[in-house]
């Protein structure tokens, strides 16, 4: 593409008289990765990336399909990948760039994903990452990307793309801002992945192992737990319809002891249930995306007419969320008030199972959640097909006393996914000012996102 070509011209236009327009693919190197039909799909080997490798901001190789390392070598070697190269979707999820770490040099990324790299010295290879991240690059993709139900964009429609470039010093600022915020970002997420992990396995512990039980019937003291918590579980089993459970611990169908509700939509045609709404209304689509088991906010939002025609109306905050169909087991707790469609069940907060343990339970539970399901067009679980399903409910102060540890981690968790929500909003704002040459930044400013 010429540098007087149209996406070029119409940058030119918007950028600053010191910065450049260039063709993207005259100062990228980019690749989309090869078709490899299933048959080739080994349980070890070369990691061969799919779209749910490509997270944020470093790919992930969990769930991964594996390639022959010698049919590689014969036939896919020329795309294998470097350390810091850049992943993006090209069919979705876009603006979610993945960077490619130590672990997974060498990896192969599958059909429907580009790798990027600067082959420039007129591009920084961190900014190439910044503005891939931006709407600078978004927007342009998503005008071009063709197909009526899943959008695609792929190489022939990057060669018609312009980038916009300041300086090499400029270019670098620039990437330091977007780094430090993705980098706090990423560090309030990580946390949060251990936080979630210290509660799960302490749900795990308690209620599925039974590890305090066990630990009494052998005569010794519960690991790690003090005398008073140790008092409060039994020093023995006794059989149920789930087998071996504590004693005097019941089996009750979940209907009994978690009040859950289904939602609706109203009619979409109908501005009055939606222009300038209030009320936060979701759908399991505002689950997919998130790191955290927690809703801040919603899409899309609700007037006091759109509630009332959901019989459900707003569910309190602190309901726990489950999508019970396309697909089945999406999991979040609300932070604020907010309606539900009809993908959903609700679990209220003044149940005898709270939201919170109700969380880990269907976590520990889903398959036998999912095999309750039915339906021809597509899978659904119902509340009236979820209701009967069994728990183990343990007594009153063993719950009490669960939720005062796991309530607190919890309330950590939520505080940093706000704070982390913040920044994104932050950077989200920020970077297409800084990527356009609209918000220029002095040398000193970047101290501001320092602690």
């Amino acid at each position: 593409m010429s540098s007087d070509s149209p996406a070029c011209v119409e940058i030119r236009n918007k950028i600053p008289d010191d910065w450049e327009a260039l063709p993207l693919d005259e100062v990228t190197d980019f690749q989309e990765g090869p078709g490899i039909l299933a048959m080739d799909f080994h349980d070890t080997g070369i990691p061969l990336l799919r779209l749910r490798n490509i997270e944020t901001p470093l790919v992930k190789l969990e769930a991964c399909n594996f390639l022959d390392p010698e049919k590689v070598k014969k036939k896919w070697s020329h795309f294998a990948l470097k350390e810091g190269d850049l992943l993006i979707s090209t069919s979705a999820s876009l603006g979610r760039v993945s960077v490619v770490g130590e672990a997974t040099v060498g990896s192969i990324a599958y059909t429907g994903i580009i790798r990027f790299r600067s082959s420039s010295s007129k591009l920084d290879h961190k900014f190439l990452r910044a503005f891939l991240s931006s709407a600078a690059f978004i927007q342009q993709a998503e005008q071009m990307a063709t197909g009526s139900v899943i959008k695609h964009f792929g190489p022939s429609h990057l060669r018609q793309m312009a980038i916009a470039l300041p300086s090499l010093s400029e270019q670098a600022h620039i990437a330091g801002i977007f780094d430090a915020l993705d980098d706090r970002i990423a560090l309030l997420r990580e946390t949060n992945a251990t936080l979630e992990a210290i509660a799960q396995a302490l749900f795990k512990s308690w209620f599925v192992d039974f590890d305090p039980v066990h630990a009494k019937a052998q005569g010794i003291a519960p690991e790690g737990m003090d005398e008073a918590t140790a008092a409060l579980f039994p020093d023995g089993f006794e059989e149920s319809e789930l087998g071996l459970v504590p004693k005097g611990w019941k089996v009750t169908p979940l209907g009994d002891v978690v009040e859950s509700v289904g939602g609706g939509t109203p009619d979409t045609k109908d501005a009055t249930y939606w222009e300038a709404g209030v009320h936060c209304w979701t759908t399991p689509k505002d689950l997919s995306g998130i790191q955290t088991p927690v809703l801040l906010t919603t899409e899309r939002k609700l007037t006091d007419k759109g509630v009332a025609k959901v019989s459900s109306g707003l569910l309190p905050a602190g309901a726990l969320l489950l999508s019970s169909r396309a697909p089945i087991g999406y999991l979040a707790i609300a932070q604020v008030p907010m309606a539900i469609n009809q993908g959903y069940i609700g679990m209220l907060p003044n149940s005898q199972l709270p939201p919170l343990f109700m969380l880990f339970w269907c976590r520990q539970n889903m398959e036998i959640i999912k095999g309750r399901a039915n339906g021809s067009t597509f899978m659904e679980i119902s509340k009236k097909a979820f209701r009967p399903i069994p728990a183990l409910v343990p007594p009153a102060l063993v719950l009490e006393k669960f939720m005062g540890t796991a309530g607190t981690l919890f309330s950590r968790l939520v505080e940093n996914e706000k704070q982390a929500q913040t920044l994104v909003t932050l950077r989200d704002t920020l970077l297409p000012r800084l990527i356009s040459g609209q918000l220029r930044i002095s040398d000193d400013e970047p101290e501001l996102l320092e602690e």
